[in-house]
């Protein structure tokens, strides 16, 4: 404060001391006073340069320079340069924080849609642009409801209840559903999020299925057992020795049903709790599948010509219960649809390039269409002919997640009244090369 009033008095000082006194003493005192209003006047012309220098930078944009001053005007000039400097420190750091909210909000997973009490788009982050196929600057400003005409929608954000949220199928996206919840925030501003929950249905309506489908497996075989263990009951009933024996092989024939269901259901279960196959091992294939050949043999009943052909690498790396389980399926599903007189050939080949085990046979076939959903839980593509077989319908499932645990696939090829192949493909790295495999190969 003492510097500025130094800097403010010291022209007028200056003025008197060496222009008008010395000018009062030779000259007069009028012309001490004419010299005296001189040098005001220019002091006062001096300073007007400077408000018109300041005049000017305050009508400037916020980011030109402060001008330069001398004297008073350069503690005035050297204020404001700070003052400027501090403010352009402040909105940088609410610029960089801004900025850091903004990419924040893109980030989050779910859609973020800004409007304002007239329903007009105000701001859109990338997941709600995607969701609505919107577009973040030529939309914003478009009311709202124009854009996403989803009846659903558009009934839920004129009621102006947003206490709940809503569900509905997005129009602008085959196949998709969202759930939608606005949140009032300010006066008159609403905040939309949006949030892809398709793959939450789709595992809604599989759990649904699977209960219907479990409860529609097990109904019949227990409805057979209830009534004949009722039936049996009955003091009064006399059966002979052969209708007797005929209904407790009903019985033990759908016990024998219910108890195939549950442990597919079971082995299903595990499968599925796991992405990674569980003490991995060295498996000789030729044992295990002269073993499938075996019990394929066995199964069959000398219904069908069976045959096991096997070449190159025959060790594999994994888990060997979870084999025998998804090869033996591949092969107990040949039997149970081929015909009397049909035949089916296990084979294996390994090379350098991967293996492959597959079963061909010449049963009943399939129709393309069915071919995709094969895999599914419960999925037959003829169900009272499945269930005549002793099929739970979940045989192809656990081959799915089996091979999956070995970063193998399954192949099918079939035709109707042609027969079926149906094939596992390794990949090379699950093949181990040993002395004996290499002897087996050359």
């Amino acid at each position: 404060m003492i510097s500025l009033w130094f800097s403010a008095l010291f022209p007028l000082v200056l003025l008197g001391l060496f222009l008008a006194l010395p000018v009062w003493i030779m000259k007069g005192a009028v012309w001490g006073l004419a010299s005296l209003v001189i040098g005001l006047l220019f002091i006062s012309a001096i300073n007007f340069m400077y408000l018109l220098r300041l005049q000017r930078w305050l009508e400037g944009p916020p980011d030109r320079p402060v001008p330069d001053g001398r004297g008073l005007w350069n503690h005035v000039f050297a204020g404001l340069h700070h003052r400027a400097r501090v403010r352009r420190e402040q909105q940088q750091l609410l610029s960089d924080a801004l900025e850091r909210f903004r990419r924040a909000v893109q980030a989050f997973p779910d859609g973020i849609i800004i409007f304002n009490q007239h329903r007009q788009i105000e701001w859109i982050n990338a997941n709600a642009a995607v969701h609505f196929q919107l577009d973040p600057g030529k939309d914003r400003g478009q009311a709202l409801t124009n854009l996403i005409r989803q009846p659903d929608f558009v009934s839920y954000v004129e009621r102006g209840d947003y206490s709940a949220s809503v569900v509905f199928p997005n129009p602008r996206r085959a196949g998709q559903t969202l759930l939608v919840q606005v949140v009032s925030y300010a006066a008159g501003e609403n905040l939309l999020l949006s949030r892809d929950v398709s793959d939450q249905e789709r595992l809604d309506v599989m759990r649904r299925d699977f209960v219907a489908n479990v409860s529609h497996e097990l109904k019949t075989p227990l409805t057979v057992v209830a009534g004949f263990a009722e039936m049996l009951s009955d003091p009064e009933l006399e059966p002979d020795p052969a209708q007797m024996r005929h209904y407790m092989a009903l019985i033990a024939e759908q016990t024998h049903r219910m108890q195939r269901l549950i442990e597919d259901l079971l082995t299903l279960s595990v499968l599925e709790s796991t992405s990674v196959a569980q003490r991995e091992e060295v498996v000789d294939l030729e044992p295990l599948l002269q073993t499938l050949h075996q019990e394929a043999l066995v199964l069959s009943a000398g219904r069908h010509r069976i045959s096991l052909k096997m070449e190159g690498y025959i060790q594999l790396q994994g888990n060997p219960q979870e084999l025998r389980s998804a090869l033996g399926n591949l092969v107990t599903n040949a039997i149970r649809y081929t015909p009397e007189g049909g035949e089916i050939e296990l084979r294996w080949l390994g090379t350098q390039g991967g293996g492959e085990f597959s079963v061909t046979d010449t049963g009943i076939g399939i129709a393309s269409e069915h071919i995709p959903r094969l895999t599914e839980r419960f999925y037959r593509v003829d169900r009272g002919r499945s269930r005549e077989t002793g099929g739970t319908g979940l045989g192809l499932a656990i081959v799915k997640h089996v091979l999956s645990h070995h970063q193998a696939t399954l192949e099918v090829d079939s035709q109707p009244g042609k027969g079926s192949r149906f094939a596992a493909r390794f990949p090379a790295m699950r093949l181990r090369y040993g002395e004996e495999a290499k002897r087996r190969l050359a």
